[in-house]
C-alpha cells in the first residue's frame, strides 16, 4: 500500500469520525437558547436587554397516565410546549416547569402526587413576582393539566396585573392553548373516525409518543390500552358500563406519533395566536 493511499484511507476514516461530533456541534450552536433553567445569568440578562422580556410559565403536573404513559407525562409535555413556543414567538424566554398541579394522590393508581389549587396559587404568585423582580416585561401563565385551570391562573394573573400594570408590567392568562386547542383536536378525531376520549387516551399517549417516544411510553401496552367509558361532562355514570379502572378515559388502542405531531401542532397554532394578541411582537 502506498503512503499516498494509506493517507487517504487515514483522513476518510478522521472525517467519517468526526462527522457527527460536528454535527451535533452545528446543530447544538443554531438552536436558540431560550430555556431560563439552561441560561447563565449573563446570558438571562443579554437576552433581556435583547428584548426578550416575555416570561413563559407552563406547568405540568405527576399523576397516573394508565398503565402505558409514564406519570410525569404532563412534564415531558409541558417542558417541549413552552420551549417550542419561546422559540417561535421570538421575544420570550421559557421558564422553569411546575412538575405538581392541583390533584389527590391514590393507592389504587399509585402514580399521583399533587397540590391544593390554593398552592398552586400562591406559587404562580410567587413564580410571576420572582420573574418581575428579575426583569420581566410580561408574565404568561398556561398550563398542561386542567386541575386549577381557570381559576388559580386566571385569578393570579388578574390580580398581578392590577398591581403590576401602573408600572408597565403585564401578567396574562392564556386558556386557548389548552380547552379550546382541545376542543378542536377532539372535534378533528371525531370526523376523521378516530375516538375522542379524556385522561389517558388517544390524544395523550399519541403526544407523548410524539414527544420522547420510548421514554414515555410503554409501547407494548398501547394495542391494549382501552379504559374506562368517556362520558358526557356532567351527565351521571352509567351503573351497567364496564369499568376497567386503570387510570384511562376511553382508547389509547390506535395512538401514532403522527396523531400527535397534530396535537402539538395545534397547541403551537393556538398558544402563538393568543400570545400575540395579548402581546403584539414588536414591529420590524
Amino acid at each position: 500500500m502506498s503512503n499516498v493511499f494509506a493517507r487517504r484511507i487515514a483522513l476518510a476514516l478522521c472525517t467519517l469520525l468526526l462527522t457527527p461530533i460536528v454535527t451535533q456541534a452545528q446543530s447544538k450552536s443554531a438552536a436558540p437558547l431560550v430555556e431560563f433553567e439552561n441560561m447563565t445569568w449573563p446570558e438571562v440578562k443579554a437576552a433581556l436587554a435583547a428584548g426578550k422580556t416575555t416570561a413563559l410559565f407552563y406547568t405540568g403536573g405527576t399523576e397516573q397516565r394508565g398503565p402505558q404513559n409514564i406519570n410525569g407525562g404532563h412534564n415531558y409535555m409541558a417542558k417541549a410546549t413552552v420551549k417550542e413556543l419561546a422559540v417561535r414567538l421570538g421575544n420570550a424566554i421559557a421558564m422553569p416547569v411546575l412538575a405538581y398541579t392541583p390533584n389527590s394522590a391514590s393507592a389504587q393508581l399509585p402514580g399521583t402526587i399533587g397540590l391544593t389549587p390554593e398552592l398552586l396559587s400562591a406559587m404562580l404568585e410567587r413564580m410571576s413576582e420572582e420573574a418581575i423582580k428579575t426583569g420581566f416585561k410580561n408574565v404568561v401563565l398556561m398550563g398542561d393539566h386542567g386541575g386549577g385551570q381557570p381559576n388559580a391562573y386566571k385569578s393570579v394573573a388578574e390580580k398581578l396585573d392590577a398591581k403590576y400594570a401602573p408600572q408597565g408590567v403585564h401578567v396574562f392568562y392564556a386558556d386557548s392553548i389548552y380547552a379550546p386547542r382541545q376542543a378542536a383536536f377532539d372535534e378533528w378525531l371525531a370526523k376523521n373516525g378516530y375516538p375522542t376520549g379524556g385522561h389517558a387516551s388517544l390524544i395523550d399517549t399519541s403526544e407523548l409518543l410524539y414527544l420522547c417516544a420510548d421514554a414515555c411510553v410503554r409501547k407494548e401496552l398501547v394495542a391494549t390500552a382501552l379504559g374506562d367509558p368517556v362520558q358526557a361532562p356532567g351527565a351521571p355514570r352509567d351503573p351497567n358500563a364496564t369499568r376497567l379502572n386503570n387510570g384511562i378515559t376511553g382508547d389509547a388502542r390506535r395512538s401514532t406519533a403522527e396523531l400527535g405531531k397534530r396535537m402539538f401542532d395545534l397547541k403551537m397554532e393556538y398558544g402563538i395566536r393568543q400570545i400575540q394578541r395579548l402581546i403584539p411582537p414588536p414591529a420590524k
